[in-house]
Formats: C-alpha cells, structure tokens, sequence
C-alpha cells in the first residue's frame, strides 16, 4: 500500500481503521462485523484486536469490541496542546467577529466545550461554559465536527449543507435567540475539533464571518499538523 508521501505500513492502517469504526459505532462491533467490513480474513481481526487490546485502545464486552481507556489517556495528553496552539487563534477570532468564539472536541457521541475567548470590547455577547456537553448533531460545533468527516448514511441536512460549504450555521439549536457558526479542524479525513463562535441573533451579523471561522480553522490545523502558519 502506498500514500503520497510513500509507502505506508497496511497492519498498521487497518488497526487505526479498526478505531474509526468502533468509534463510529458506540455499541461495539464484534470480529466478524470487522471482518466484514475491513474485507480481511477474521484470524487478521483477531491478531489486530488483541494488540490493540493489549495497549487498552480497544475492550471488550462479551462477543462485541468498543474503544478502550487507552483513547481516553491519548486525548488527554493532546488537550493541553491543543488549548495553546488554539487559544491565540480563538482570540483573534473572537476579536475580528465581536462574539465569543469557541473550540470544541469529539467526545463519544457528544461535543465537547474545551475553550472559549468572549470578545474584549463588547457590551453584549453570549457566554458559554467550558467544559459544557451536547449532542454531537446538534449546535455548530458539532454539526461542524460530523461534516469533517467522511459522508455517512445518517447525515442530517445540517452536516450535509455544512459539508457542501464548509462551516456548519445553526439557529436556535442550542439556545432561542442565538446562533452559531463553526469550522471543522482538518488534521485529517477525520474531524475531532472544530473551532467558532456564537452570537445573539438569529442572523450573522456581519458577512464575512463565516471566512473569518474558515481561515481560524485552517490555522488551527496547520499548527496542530507542526507546519507555520501564515499570519493573518
């Protein structure tokens, strides 16, 4: 197997593939569902699952395999890190659109509030709570999240439409009277991040916020990916 960059290790490949499905699937998969779906022997399944199980990336339950602690001990360590490439990207932001700009992460099936930046100078703006949770379909950010990821059967409108133009907009889907737009973080064809801002209305007070929240998302993933990111 070969990728532009050059030759890539397959074992490795369909393990880390082995974790996108379990993480697309919180009830778990058995062996035989990963065999089918990897189109690889079951005895190649099994041989991945217990390395993967052996470093508590992937555990058990019954016949079924879910994602282990292990994910759990690896996000942590990356949250620090994320929170000082971001934080002076999500000041900028906040700044340039006069809302309180946000960034948040996948976790399991929600979104996650890791760090936000209200504007400085405004009189009026909408706060939000680090740390805060809600479904990963609803709100910008997650919409955002699920569109940086590759099209899935159950794709509601709003990923759909965010996918097409490359930020998610929401009215209303967390709070009456406000709204949102978000970007996904692109480090790779699998979104975990993503990076925005709210605002009190039910339209986007100025035009250019959207490319505002596009260009803070190319950013945040060039510094995250180690390349220099061009200042703005």
């Amino acid at each position: 197997m070969s990728s532009p960059g050059g030759e890539i290790s397959q074992t490795l490949d369909r393990g880390l593939t082995v974790l996108a499905l379990l993480a697309e699937h919180s009830d778990g998969l058995t062996a035989g569902e990963l065999a089918e779906m990897l189109a690889t022997a079951r005895a190649v399944v099994y041989r991945l699952l217990r390395t993967l199980e052996a470093h508590r990336l992937v555990g058990r339950l019954d016949t079924r395999y879910v994602l282990g602690i292990g994910i759990a001990e690896l996000a942590s360590r990356l949250r620090p890190r994320l929170q000082a490439a971001v934080l002076p990207i999500l000041r900028r932001l906040s700044h340039q659109t006069g809302s309180t700009a946000l960034l948040s992460v996948a976790d399991g099936e929600e979104a996650l509030i890791l760090l936000t930046e209200e504007p400085p100078h405004s009189t009026f703006h909408l706060s939000l709570r680090q740390g805060a949770r809600h479904a990963l379909n609803l709100g910008a950010d997650g919409v955002a999240i699920l569109a940086g990821r590759p099209p899935a059967g159950d794709d509601s409108r709003d990923v759909l439409r965010a996918r097409q133009r490359g930020y998610a907009l929401t009215v209303g889907a967390l709070q009456p009277g406000a709204l949102g737009v978000a970007a996904p973080i692109r480090t790779s064809d699998w979104a975990s991040a993503s990076i925005g801002i709210v605002q009190l209305g039910t339209k986007v007070s100025d035009p250019g916020i959207p490319d505002f929240v596009l260009a803070a998302a190319d950013e945040a993933a060039r510094r995250l990916s180690g390349e220099h990111a061009a200042p703005a």
